[in-house]
């Protein structure tokens, strides 16, 4: 595209997806505030990111990204992001150990607040009102003041961004991240399970691995990256008047930067080529992922590669697949071949949570057996045509929530009532996110070993 990219050339562009803010001034106040405040991230930071998605690019390592559906103010506090953060950190180590190779933890956190919506108006018996959007655009709450669009929650989402990563940080760098720390959590996630045995000899095999580590004089003491991790920040890039606000120019690069999150993606609703989400997106010099899903055709795709990434460089794209575990066979394989056949160099990553939504007993909810379904067809493919399965893309929470049915606890439709917290679509619980690391990291090992198997045979 050859027209001179700003970060505020999106406003000339289609978009989708926007609020009506009923007072534009007090909109544009707050954006020119926002515009003065510090950096939630910095770009080199995210180029580390690029650098370490790069790998995953190229068959060298493995994309975990996961988190709330939508963060909420009234749910922020220490003791959420800590048990989410350990959820995380349990999965990425059992992933770590499946694939044998590193593990690139991304947290949809620290500014995932905004939700595109299917219709821009709820109804409730006789009463209309706005759809809720996420909280950093209106109240989850079914009132006329609540539904109205407030900028002024723009500032909120801010600061509870900054707070989320100021004690990120401090996890992720002070002690808490500690490998020994986490396996020992791990270990006891195992051994409250249904499926104990199933998982006890995978934990068994890293208790093995660390025990032989210190063996040879090699603990958290000595190598700061058994006690330290580095954890990256991602969101959907939907409200781009708050992105916009924290685009920065990088002193020493001279390239535009979003500053909101280490990595951001266009949703599957809004990534049409002449819109303003595309037109934001391929200006800034984050790793940026794209929502693919069954609409998504491979001329189209192409035609998306080559907007958000004209330079074909590895790391700066992923596409994130979200067909349902039933049409995964049906989308995924043209995809890969284009792709393929074009040389584009991209990170493929599975969704199986978009496209596995149903409704039981009045509450939306996701079927673990379907999530799992989806996960499994993705690596399968990606064998079948000789790609790298290169990561998942999850919503989940470190929480006890009863949200998606099914897994080794085998939550049913009457379940959900008992702790169905989610602001927006259903997220699998801790266990049941610990769950399906266990299942995939065997899925990894079995793929390793086949391969062996035709090497050596």
């Amino acid at each position: 595209m050859a027209q001179t990219w700003t970060p505020n050339s999106w406003r000339q562009k289609p978009i989708q997806q926007v609020p009506d803010y009923p007072d534009l001034a007090a909109l544009e106040t707050v954006e020119a505030r926002l515009a003065k405040y510090p950096p939630l991230v910095f770009a080199g930071e995210a180029r580390r990111l690029k650098s370490a998605l790069a790998n995953v690019a190229e068959g060298r390592g493995f994309l975990l990204q996961g988190g709330d559906c939508a963060e909420s103010f009234a749910e922020h506090g220490a003791d959420t992001i800590r048990d989410f953060f350990r959820a995380f950190l349990q999965m990425a180590v059992v992933l770590t150990f499946g694939a044998q190779q590193p593990v690139v933890k991304v947290g949809r956190i620290a500014g995932q607040f905004a939700k595109p919506r299917s219709s821009s108006v709820e109804k409730q018996g006789d009463v209309t009102l706005p759809s809720y959007r996420g909280d950093i655009i209106n109240g989850i709450e079914f009132t006329e003041e609540a539904r109205l669009p407030n900028p002024e929650r723009q500032i909120m989402a801010y600061r509870q961004s900054a707070a989320t990563l100021n004690l990120l940080r401090a996890f992720a760098m002070g002690g808490y991240a500690n490998l020994e720390n986490v396996h020992q959590w791990m270990l006891g996630f195992v051994k409250d399970s249904p499926q104990a045995e199933r998982y006890r000899k995978l934990a068994d095999r890293i208790s093995e691995t660390m025990d032989f580590m210190k063996a040879i004089g090699i603990t958290s003491e000595n190598h700061p990256s058994l006690r330290e991790t580095d954890f990256f920040t991602s969101h959907e890039a939907l409200l781009l008047g708050y992105e916009q606000a924290l685009t920065r120019v990088d002193s020493t690069s001279g390239d535009w930067y979003a500053t909101s999150g280490h990595m951001i993606w266009i949703g599957d609703r809004t990534r049409q080529p002449d819109h303003a989400h595309v037109e934001y997106c391929r200006g800034i010099k984050n790793p940026i992922g794209l929502k693919c899903g069954p609409s998504m055709t491979a001329d189209g795709l192409l035609e998306l590669i080559d907007i958000l990434n004209a330079a074909n460089e590895a790391g700066r794209l992923t596409l994130i697949c979200r067909f349902g575990h039933d049409k995964v066979a049906e989308h995924l394989p043209r995809l890969i071949r284009a792709v393929e056949r074009e040389g584009k160099k991209v990170v493929w990553s599975c969704d199986p949570m978009h496209g596995n939504t149903i409704t039981l007993n009045n509450y939306k909810t996701r079927p673990f057996e379907r999530i799992l379904s989806e996960v499994e067809s993705f690596f399968q493919i990606h064998r079948a045509e000789g790609t790298h399965p290169g990561g998942i893309h999850i919503e989940m929470t470190g929480n006890d929530v009863t949200e998606c049915t099914g897994g080794a606890r085998a939550l049913s439709g009457d379940d959900l009532a008992d702790r169905y917290h989610t602001h927006c679509d259903p997220r699998l619980n801790a266990d049941q996110a610990l769950e399906l690391a266990f299942l995939l990291a065997e899925r990894m090992k079995g793929g390793r070993d086949e391969k062996k198997m035709v090497v050596n045979g």
